[in-house]
């Protein structure tokens, strides 16, 4: 017989693993909440149309496609699986959908398709499963959790600061220290632009966005194999490699980009952004790193990204504006900015700090022994006594022996167990099992009901 396995780059997840997780998901959302974002969903798969070419050619070689119901090989003809046709060409013709790749694309749709009912500017948040076909490795899956913010129909650079408050606030919440660094397309553009390669900006942005995995050498070399001279290559070097206080950053950005109009727009934004930061008493450090370009085509304003600081991992959290998006599906001149959380990293994250409060990983309170029928039926209104209060309260379904439902209690971490016999019928009291420290006591029902109200 076959063993059951589940996919490279996805897992399974225990109820003491969803209990964490539901605390990354519910500490987010009471921070988006806190902020006016109001939740939406979007579906699992969405029409190829909607998700090609958004990503750049990276990430649409990432698309996990959907082959078409039923037979899908029908309107294939010999010649469309000839050598001379590109695989994606070929998958055109038997998937016409595929799973999202993140919720920012499928938002853009959303906003287009439903903007007569939308009152802009418009505050969403969401949090669903993603997908990427990705080569798995450590923090890195190919079905993962994003919890993501956007605001749209707003140009206000206002939007970009609050979302770095949302940040803050979040991971000072889960008291893991980051760093936030910051970077704008038009920066980017302004580059392109004074390297005399101002048309290949995003394979720039592509091949930059890599040095932090293959080093400097490796992206020069992709950049000249992207055609770009030998010239460009060696003026981007010491822009990339800008080093100082975000100040002098910004004051040596202004010199180099002096000729470039969209690049110094895109200092003016960032030093816009920095003094209002400069405002807050925010907890976490920002840093201007113009090596980071998060190689998506639709950014074209400011570009965000996290960094954990005591745990070797990818970005945890990312985002940044865009102003065309709604663009390509129909609707132009809508500019949104967001935010995506990753909570399968938070996760990693919490975990490896070993940060996760215990009152969150905690199930249920008290269980019942069974002794039999006569027992449980007195014991069933009991439950539901303790239910009213909020006492997470379970009786073992069978009549088994003592000592398997002990187990039962030890091996599910039930910290108290809840001895009903005759004696305890009788004298119309219940007796409880402290299963730390062994001790046990009679209890009235309010007694009982009190005292585990007092230790949750």
């Amino acid at each position: 017989m076959q063993k059951p396995s589940i996919p490279k780059g996805t897992r399974d997840f225990s109820p003491e693993e969803m209990a964490k997780r539901n605390y990354i998901f519910e500490t987010i959302k009471e921070v988006y909440h806190l902020y006016g974002f109001r939740q939406i969903e979007t579906p699992a798969m969405e029409n190829l149309s909607t998700l090609m070419g958004k990503y750049g050619e990276e990430g649409d070689k990432l698309l996990f496609k959907i082959l078409n119901s039923g037979d899908f090989l029908s309107n294939l003809e010999p010649s469309d699986l000839s050598e001379d046709v590109s695989a994606a060409k070929a998958a055109a013709k038997i998937a016409e959908k595929g799973l999202r790749y993140d919720l920012t694309v499928p938002f853009a749709r959303y906003v287009v398709m439903h903007r007569n009912e939308i009152t802009f500017p418009f505050r969403r948040f969401q949090i669903q499963p993603v997908w990427r076909a990705d080569k798995p490795q450590k923090g890195r899956y190919r079905e993962f959790f994003q919890c993501d913010a956007d605001i749209v129909g707003s140009d206000s650079l206002l939007n970009e600061v609050e979302l770095l408050q949302i940040i803050d606030e979040v991971f000072s919440r889960f008291r893991i220290r980051v760093l936030i660094k910051l970077n704008n397309r038009k920066i980017l553009s302004g580059i392109a632009e004074i390297m005399g390669e101002g048309d290949k900006i995003t394979d720039i942005t592509v091949a930059i966005d890599k040095l932090d995995k293959i080093g400097i050498e490796k992206v020069n070399e992709e950049l000249l194999a992207k055609g770009i001279s030998q010239e460009a290559v060696d003026t981007l070097q010491p822009i990339i490699g800008l080093h100082g206080t975000n100040d002098e950053k910004i004051a040596t950005l202004k010199n180099v980009l002096a000729s470039s109009a969209t690049g110094l727009k895109g200092v003016e934004e960032l030093e816009t952004i920095l003094a209002d930061m400069q405002r807050l008493s925010l907890r976490t450090e920002l840093e201007l790193d113009l090596t980071l370009a998060r190689g998506l085509n639709y950014y074209t304003g400011a570009i965000i990204e996290v960094k954990a600081l005591d745990v070797q991992i990818g970005s945890i959290t990312g985002g940044g504006r865009y102003d065309n998006l709604t663009g390509i599906f129909g609707l132009p001149g809508v500019s949104g900015v967001g935010i995506s959380f990753g909570a399968d990293r938070i996760f990693d994250v919490l975990n490896q700090l070993d940060l996760f409060p215990e009152d969150y990983t905690r199930g249920t309170d008290i269980l019942f022994v069974n002794f039999g029928e006569r027992e449980e039926a007195y014991i069933l209104p009991i439950l539901s006594e303790l239910r009213k209060n909020g006492i997470r309260t379970e009786i073992y379904p069978d009549a088994a022996k003592m000592k398997k439902q002990m187990t039962y209690a030890d091996n599910n971490r039930i910290p108290y167990v809840a001895i009903v016999g005759e004696d305890e019928m009788g004298a119309d009291k219940i007796a409880l099992k402290d299963m730390k420290s062994g001790e046990q006591a009679l209890f009235t029902i309010r007694q009982l009901i009190d005292k585990l109200i007092t230790k949750n």
